[in-house]
């Protein structure tokens, strides 16, 4: 298996001004190459690719021994990938008809990683082995960077990167031949129900709390935005204020993923078969589409309460859920399986019969034709498990 190994950094004073100096040199690489993509073919028509950009590299590094020839060659050409991965994105989603979106020159806040390629070049994860107590990374330009391991490295490790997350820096390995850690085996099976009053329910009526992370920090993080608005652009003081309000950002992101592991992993540990319904949270969490009432005006439609659902579906995190658990199955072994959700909450899992009347209340489910009573979110979840063990079994039989 492929796997990434996420570690926070623990840089000096001098090693953190070369970190955000890397990021900073390759940022404008990144932007320079852009505008020589859009220049060249907005001017004389012409389409310069990858290729192109990286034979410049070594000019540009010999031009400026002390910017850009201070860093890595793999990891700026690294940096052009990425762009160039960004161009053919845009021209997939063209082809395909979709909304192109084109790439951006990329401000201070919006590059945030620097790749290198390839463990030795450059870079080394483990520079000094014999170390009794603590590893390092070494990073062309910046030195031996002091890593809190605080678990072992499986695998092989193939790239390295280094990400700036708010006045943190981490360092991530990718990882080849990662052996897969399957669990013992336990008959169990499951269907699950997301929710925002429980992130979970099971089909065997547990319920795994959802703790609403953003809500217990709204306080707070309304008072942080008070206190940025008041600020003057570009003073020492607004800049302080940014960072407080992307540290508790920071931290409720932190929190939901802990969360989201957590739960993944009691579902994974128990159950052989897990069965949930395939989610589309974009959509479900699109803003409500405004309907002109022939005056001028607008019709009600719901926008508020509607930002109100959204905003808790977000917290609840369900992408980030779905992903992990995913993620957690594969390593162990387990079998997952994705149902369409449409009248799962609407079906009676005693008679069969589908209708809207059946949901008495986001939490109550009474069936109008036999009189079947439990809880809507444990009859959704029997549901998705029965939809989902039908799939499986066609797919065996077909």
């Amino acid at each position: 298996m492929r796997r990434s190994f996420k570690f926070l950094l623990r840089p000096t004073g001098k090693q953190a001004a070369a970190l955000t100096q890397c990021l900073e040199d390759h940022r404008e690489l990144y932007n320079a190459a852009l505008e020589h993509r859009r220049t060249a073919y907005r001017r004389a028509g012409v389409s310069v690719r990858y290729g192109d950009q990286s034979a410049e590299l070594k000019h540009i590094r010999a031009d400026d021994l002390d910017g850009q020839g201070r860093w890595s060659f793999s990891s700026q050409q690294a940096t052009l990938r990425r762009l160039d991965k960004a161009f053919r994105a845009f021209f997939d989603r063209r082809k395909a008809g979709r909304t192109p979106g084109f790439p951006r020159f990329k401000g201070r806040g919006w590059f945030d990683t620097v790749e290198w390629p390839k463990d030795g070049d450059g870079c080394r994860w483990d520079s000094q082995p014999h170390h009794r107590t603590a590893t390092y990374v070494r990073l062309q330009g910046v030195g031996h960077v002091r890593v809190h391991r605080h678990r072992r490295v499986l695998g092989t490790v193939k790239t390295i990167s280094v990400k700036r997350e708010g006045a943190r820096w981490f360092v991530v390995l990718s990882c080849d031949d990662v052996p897969a850690e399957t669990w013992p085996v336990t008959g169990a099976v499951a269907g699950i129900d997301l929710g925002v009053a429980s992130l979970v329910t099971t089909s065997d009526g547990e319920h795994l709390a959802n703790p609403r992370h953003l809500a217990v920090t709204a306080g707070r993080l309304a008072a942080a935005q008070r206190d940025l608005a008041r600020k003057k652009r570009g003073s020492r003081r607004r800049r302080r204020a940014v960072a407080r309000v992307a540290a508790l950002h920071a931290k409720v992101r932190r929190q939901r993923l802990d969360g989201a592991h957590k739960a993944a992993l009691r579902l994974v540990r128990d159950h052989d078969v897990i069965v949930h319904e395939a989610l589309k949270v974009t959509n479900m969490t699109k803003r409500a589409v405004p309907e002109p009432d022939g005056n001028g005006g607008h019709l009600p439609n719901g926008a508020a309460a509607k930002s109100g659902l959204n905003r808790s579906i977000l917290d609840a995190g369900w992408g980030v859920f779905l992903t992990i658990l995913s993620h957690k199955a594969e390593s162990a072994g387990r079998e997952l399986i994705a149902v369409n959700p449409v009248n799962t909450s609407r079906t009676c899992a005693e008679c069969g019969r589908c209708a809207k009347e059946n949901r008495v209340t986001q939490a109550v489910f009474r069936c109008t034709a036999c009189g079947h009573n439990t809880h809507a979110d444990v009859n959704a979840a029997i549901n998705i498990l029965r939809a989902g063990l039908a799939l499986r079994d066609a797919a065996q039989a077909a």
